[in-house]
């Protein structure tokens, strides 16, 4: 039979609604308090807003207007409902784009994704998600907190002596990047030490099918959430792998790309995200992303919308190695250089890895004279191709995704 995280999980539509309907307006009348919406709500009756139909009416807040909002008022641009003093932790993301993390329980709401993967008190989890700057280890690490579990806080690198410690400590579960969890398989494996991990946790990357078919071979269930810095844990998949189930702290919309428009049941649109977090209280937040509702209920007996996933990028961003890349970064390694002309990235696969190669129009240059920019630039390292100037395809993109999500 399945344990449920809360009661919330397995509510019925009227049930659920009917808490919509009370705390919506709240959240809205929060925002409304905020300087950093700029007045956009003003003409917004909260009273009215009281589920997701309602909120189509409401203007899209999207990450360039969080950078310009915090361009002007540092760090938080004025949503957040506390100073940066009044939280636990202040974190920074590419762009730069600043995040508040609280401490209390579950505050980025991972416990319900970690439960869902089996994870729980007896068990050790080797987080290895990121503690710096970026907020995505303390949203692992306040999850396993709130499911009992205890962590190992292993961040990313240094492969061998994460074996190590997995085999000493005895670690039953994975957090992390869907492919690095290979990466410490195979080191154990080549120096001999058994693992005792059975369950992996993952997100920050697309979970690959035959990644995730070679992880089952080994023993391991692993489940993909699909979360974001500013918003916490939006959805996730629990062991009936059909679809991701839509976290019972935001209200999930798939609108039309470039719209606040909400497209048909099915149709593939933008990700539109309210969270109900009273700390942080974005409203419509447009993650970026591609996804699609998937119609009826999952057979695991949870109740929420599910959604297909992730699908893509509405814009050219693109996530690899677990980081978003984004056209203006590109545009900032042009810059940079006056030898280059134009540039591109290229994401691709090999084996079950990201691979990132940054292709560069300049004439008689070297790509070791363009490593350090692409590492400062664009916070990672990969291949550097030079290629004669006006080769690349004269078709607006800076940034091209070749891997398949099928």
């Amino acid at each position: 039979m399945t344990q449920y995280f809360d009661e919330l999980e397995t509510r019925n539509p009227e049930q659920r609604a009917e808490a919509l309907a009370r705390l919506l307006p709240e959240q809205i009348a929060r925002a409304q308090a905020l300087p950093g919406y700029g007045g956009a709500l003003d003409a917004v009756e909260a009273a009215r807003i009281t589920g997701r139909g309602a909120l189509a009416a409401l203007p899209v807040l999207r990450k360039s207007d969080l950078g310009r909002a915090q361009a002007a008022a540092a760090p938080f641009g004025g949503l957040a409902a506390r100073p940066a003093s009044g939280f636990a932790h202040v974190f920074q993301s590419p762009g730069p784009i600043y995040e508040p993390g609280g401490a209390g329980h579950d505050w980025w709401r991972m416990g319900r994704f970690l439960h869902a993967c089996g994870i729980g008190a007896g068990d050790i989890v080797q987080n290895c998600f990121g503690y710096h700057l970026t907020p995505a280890g303390m949203i692992f690490e306040s999850g396993a907190r709130a499911v009992g579990a205890a962590v190992l806080p292993a961040g990313t690198g240094q492969t061998e002596l994460q074996a190590r410690a997995a085999h000493d400590v005895g670690v039953t579960a994975y957090a992390g990047t869907p492919d690095y969890l290979k990466v410490i398989l195979d080191k154990a494996g080549e120096m001999g030490l058994a693992l005792s991990i059975t369950r992996a946790a993952v997100g920050g990357g697309a979970l690959f099918p035959s990644l995730r078919a070679e992880y089952a071979d080994r023993g391991i269930q692993c489940l993909q959430c699909y979360a974001t810095a500013d918003l916490g844990n939006i959805a996730y998949e629990s062991a009936a792998q059909e679809g991701m189930i839509a976290d019972e702290g935001v209200i999930v919309e798939i609108v039309r790309p470039g719209t606040g428009d909400p497209v048909p049941e099915g149709e593939v649109g933008e990700v539109v995200v309210t969270t109900l977090n009273p700390d942080y209280p974005l409203i419509r937040f447009a993650t970026g992303d591609l996804s699609a509702v998937l119609p009826g209920t999952s057979p695991c007996g949870r109740s929420n919308l599910r959604i297909k996933g992730w699908m893509g990028r509405a814009d050219q961003t693109t996530k690899i190695k677990g980081m978003f890349v984004r056209p203006e970064q590109v545009a900032a390694l042009v810059a940079r250089h006056d030898g280059i002309a134009r540039a591109r990235v290229i994401a691709s696969r090999e084996g079950e890895a990201d691979v990132m190669t940054v292709r560069i129009e300049a004439a008689g240059a070297e790509p070791d004279h363009f490593a350090a920019s692409v590492s400062e630039v664009l916070k990672l390292r990969g291949r550097i191709e030079i290629v004669p100037p006006g080769s690349l395809p004269n078709d607006g993109k800076v940034i091209e995704d070749l891997r398949s999500y099928e």
